[in-house]
């Protein structure tokens, strides 16, 4: 398998993976034009693209998926939740292209094996996933406000793990948001705090976790190498840092390919 984050971010967040013959993007919340561009830029093609995976329904996650599904005949994929509530944000999508999936049932698509569940956030359905191809497996977490045991359950045993490391609380709450928002951020359908990262990595590590990608960072209140180190110096703590690769996710640009 091939991994590669695509953008994440507030901005707008997309990520890649590609199996032995199966390619898709999880999430698509940029424009068509940047999309393609990126997978250019990482010598891949947006017409190989099988699928669409789509965690929730907020714009910095489905901007792009109706002008990529009917310019590109992109099956777009999510649960009903999810699709009632993008329907009439995304534009006239054929009926062949709307593949409504149940959580925690196995999807196909090619070699690629997927399977979403919950996750904890202000969406109206939102899910995490997990992608296995020949044994090999890549799961995602991000916009969500806490972990869970179902969840780790859920993306135990991965080569690879996107996880979430949204803010440092500290820099949140001295921060300019109005309380409404901080609250909503630091809230159990929010997002997850650098040490909540950090502590699920750990957990992980122990599993004989390898890669992680930090993901969805706020610009407002953290910063790259303040995530790294965080779950860096938690790993330390337990004698695990020289069993894990950390990366951070690049806000505007694709990141590094992980050939798993």
């Amino acid at each position: 398998m091939k991994f590669c984050s695509l953008y994440s971010g507030s901005s707008g967040n997309s990520l890649y993976v590609e199996g032995s013959h199966g390619r898709v993007l999880i999430d698509a919340g940029l424009s068509g034009i940047k999309i393609s561009t990126a997978l250019k830029q990482i010598e891949s093609d947006i017409n190989t693209i099988k699928g669409i995976l789509v965690s929730h329904d907020h714009s910095d996650h489905v901007k792009g998926i109706g002008v990529l599904s009917r310019k590109y005949d992109i099956p777009l994929y999510m649960n009903e939740g999810t699709w009632n509530a993008v329907k009439d944000q995304i534009g006239k999508v054929k009926d062949d292209n709307i593949r409504l999936f149940e959580n925690e049932k196995p999807i196909e698509i090619e070699d690629l094996i997927i399977k979403a569940f919950s996750i904890h956030h202000d969406a109206a359905d939102p899910v995490g996933f997990s992608i296995s191809s020949n044994k090999t497996k890549v799961s995602i977490v991000t916009d969500t406000g806490m972990m869970d045991e179902y969840i780790y359950e859920s993306i135990k045993g991965s080569d690879l793990v996107v996880m979430e490391s949204n803010h440092d609380v500290n820099m949140l709450m001295a921060g300019r948001y109005p309380y409404f928002l901080k609250k909503r951020v630091a809230g159990d359908k929010g997002h997850l705090s650098n040490e909540c990262a950090a502590d699920t990595v750990v957990k992980l590590a122990v599993e004989g976790l390898e890669k992680v990608v930090l993901a969805h960072l706020s610009e407002e209140n953290n910063f790259p190498q303040l995530a790294m180190e965080t779950t860096n110096n938690k790993l330390r703590e337990h004698k695990l840092d020289d069993c894990v690769c950390v990366e951070v996710a690049c806000r505007f640009s694709p990141g590094n390919i992980y050939n798993l």
